[in-house]
């Protein structure tokens, strides 16, 4: 048994999509980053058994090598889905332990998110929102990979770039639509996007050892293919003009996916350059067309912020906040069926803890208390989402403070199998406390076939001294 802690509390990514985001770019970043292709099909497995089969490349687009993901999917006509029936065979992966609880949570915020906007562009529900191409195989397979080969990078915080949509209009399953289209649009409300058209041409400028053709000026395009070094010439890597086919607005198309979008928003919590960062993996992700004079590729950088205080505590890891507003309604008419999915959702939407009380109302009607701690700041949004929920007329709301010990995780690995841990430590410092996730046991246990009992006491015997000087 070894047992490894993380070489520093924050572990940062940072999202290039300034040639434009899909989704399959974004998991192919993070696999050549380091993630295990391997572990992810497991995961998918878990979730979309039988069904898809992810396949690694090595391709070049606009001369830089890059990693592609293709998805084979290997049911025939698989089914359009809701929001609902993907909301339910995540939590069936949950509640199996087969797949771990923050590859969930992210998935389930990124398809969240998709749904929000589906529903907002269609006008229904979140939870009749019919996917369409998003609820696809490939698509859940897209979603559900990144956010496992995210999670097992190590990654703590997410930043992007400026997301290049595209231009023109393209043919989608509700018709003819403008690009960028109506979900990347709403999506990217309150995110920096730029149309991304290439580059006004500046001569031949690559930093590549060939010869150049001699007599022209500096900066001079040549007036021939025939001018241009091989790799150059026509091809994949041609840079003339691209052609407009007849009927076709003119635009370069699309470049960010809703897919695409919603993994940035989900995953990605500021917009920007690129913070300064001392990287240590990089992956480069590569989409299927290869557009000349423009290399189809996204990239992820990954490592640990510069310039952060050192000797600051123990950061918590789910930043959890000493003051919060607590939420409360009493509701006496709702189908108790629909709690646990109510308490799911407001978990998902980012409450801090969301819990019932059982009450009796004047005239001895059994009732429920709904409590809801969430951020200063976020009560209306929450207020809203209670309301709309229930259908309670109001909510109350006071602000409490609270004395909490900082948490962080480290992984530790037994027999093979890595299992998060959870660390929580005194105002001091000190660690008071190490527990590993039960979810990552059973699945651990699972594995090695051997009881969810003598699993844990391997895990926590590996974790003893974890963190502690020497580690």
């Amino acid at each position: 048994m070894t047992s490894t802690s993380s070489p520093a509390p924050v572990r940062l990514a940072y999202i290039d999509a300034t040639a434009g985001i899909a989704g399959d770019m974004l998991l192919a970043a993070l696999i050549d980053a380091g993630a295990d292709l391997e572990r992810v099909q497991r995961v998918l497995e878990a979730v979309v058994p039988g069904s898809v089969r992810l396949v690694r490349s090595d391709v070049d687009r606009g001369g830089q090598r890059a990693v592609k993901i293709d998805v084979e999917v290997l049911v025939e006509d698989p089914p359009h889905r809701t929001w609902a029936s993907i909301l339910a065979q995540l939590e069936q992966a949950r509640a199996d332990a087969a797949v771990p609880e923050r590859t969930i949570d992210l998935a389930l915020a990124v398809f969240g998110l998709l749904a929000e906007a589906e529903g907002a562009i269609h006008g229904v529900p979140s939870e009749e929102v019919h996917f369409h191409e998003v609820g696809a195989l490939d698509s859940l397979a897209d979603v559900i990979g990144a956010c496992e080969a995210w999670r097992q990078l190590g990654i703590t915080e997410g930043a992007g770039s400026v997301i290049a949509v595209g231009s023109g209009r393209i043919r989608a399953a509700h018709g003819d639509i403008p690009v960028p289209v109506p979900a990347v649009a709403r999506l990217a409300l309150g995110w920096p996007t730029v149309a991304g058209e290439l580059l006004p041409p500046r001569g031949h400028a690559h930093g590549h050892d060939h010869p150049h053709p001699q007599g022209g000026r500096a900066g001079e395009v040549p007036d021939s293919a025939a001018a241009l070094p091989a790799h150059a010439q026509g091809g994949p890597h041609a840079h003339g003009g691209r052609r407009v086919p007849a009927g076709v607005a003119p635009g370069i198309g699309e470049l960010a996916t809703p897919t695409g979008v919603a993994l940035m928003r989900g995953l990605a919590a500021s917009h920007g350059p690129q913070p300064m960062l001392v990287t240590e993996a990089l992956g480069v992700g590569a989409g299927t067309k290869d557009t000349p004079g423009r290399p189809n590729v996204m990239r992820v950088l990954v490592g640990h912020p510069v310039g952060r205080p050192d000797t600051a505590p123990a950061p918590d890891a789910h930043d959890t906040p000493t003051a919060a507003i607590q939420l409360e309604a009493n509701v006496d008419d709702l189908d108790p069926r629909l709690w646990p999915r109510l308490i799911d959702e407001l978990l998902e939407q980012g409450a801090l803890d969301a819990w019932l009380t059982p009450i009796t109302m004047k005239g001895g009607r059994p009732a429920i208390t709904l409590h809801a701690l969430v951020r200063d700041g976020a009560e209306q949004k929450f207020s809203a989402l209670i309301m709309d929920r229930t259908g309670t007329l109001g909510v109350r709301r006071h602000r409490v403070e609270r004395h909490i010990r900082t948490r962080e995780f480290a992984e530790i690995e037994v027999q093979g199998q890595r299992i998060a841990v959870k660390i929580a430590r005194d105002a001091e410092g000190a660690v008071v406390r190490r527990e590993p996730e039960f979810r990552d046991v059973a699945a651990a246990a699972r594995v090695l076939g051997i009881s969810e009992r003598a699993m844990l006491e391997l895990a926590k015997e590996s974790a003893t001294g974890l963190t502690e000087p020497g580690d």
